[in-house]
């Protein structure tokens, strides 16, 4: 018996990319992210900021791909079209979502509340669900099998967090928490050639300001726990070499 591979493709939607003015950065987070859930990126498509490029783009790859993802165009000008072009694809109107609103709102509350521009990140196309972005307020939007997100990498990076293991057909995920006293910018390159090293394995870094100081949680996750701890212990082995102390657990 062969074991269906479920596979995910991903619409890269902007200008500034295909002008090279912004070079992309999803492409490699994603792929990694969902090999760790145990989907295949099986194919990427970069198009302009335009309706008519997006609506085709989106009609092809969800057909033939269990997800499709999108990046880029949700934020709040004129030319973020993302939304509205797959409504479009998807043959549904947009819609405030009540939800996103009142997220908004709260996030406004101190930086000089919801504007009509701001507005326009609650929209989505009608009978879409929320992803979770705690990062900046404004939400990602899944509806069916598409999952529609920030063009900004690390706000990427916190709404694939919110989606890990909850798609179908992916292998459980198993995850490894440790915490350090450290700035998370002291140890980006230690994490990011610590992922580097052990294929199959994703590394989140959690940044925290407690008792006026900064550290940072580090959650490591893999389908398999030999992955996993050997990656726990690589990492161990690099922050202690740097004089650092590790707590297992988090903090």
């Amino acid at each position: 018996m062969t074991t269906r591979i479920w596979t995910a493709a991903l619409v890269v939607i902007g200008d500034e990319i295909l002008s090279g003015r912004t070079q992309d950065k999803n492409v490699a987070q994603i792929a990694v992210w969902l090999n760790v859930q145990g989907i295949r990126l099986a194919e990427v498509r970069v198009v302009a900021d335009r309706t008519e490029a997006i609506v085709e783009a989106v009609n092809i790859l969800r057909a033939r791909n269990d997800y499709l993802f999108t990046t880029g165009g949700i934020g709040p000008t004129h030319d973020d079209i993302t939304v509205d072009a797959i409504a479009v694809a998807l043959g549904v109107g947009v819609v405030h979502h009540p939800k996103a609103l009142a997220v908004l709102e709260r996030y406004y509350e101190t930086r000089g509340g919801l504007t009509e521009a701001r507005m326009r990140m609650a929209r989505v196309p009608e009978g879409a669900e929320l992803i979770e972005n705690r990062l900046s307020g404004a939400p990602g939007i899944r509806i069916g099998n598409i999952f529609i997100m920030a063009g900004v990498p690390h706000i990427t990076a916190g709404m694939l967090d919110a989606l890990t293991g909850t798609l179908e057909g992916g292998q459980p995920v198993l995850s490894r928490t440790i915490g350090c006293w450290v700035a998370e910018s002291e140890v980006a390159d230690l994490l990011r050639e610590a992922e580097r090293a052990h294929e199959g394995v994703a590394i989140g870094s959690y940044p925290f300001f407690r008792e006026g100081r900064v550290g940072a949680n580090f959650v490591v996750r893999a389908t398999e726990q030999a992955l996993v701890d050997a990656c726990v212990a690589d990492i161990t082995a690099r922050l202690e070499a740097a004089g650092r102390t590790v707590v297992e657990g988090g903090i």
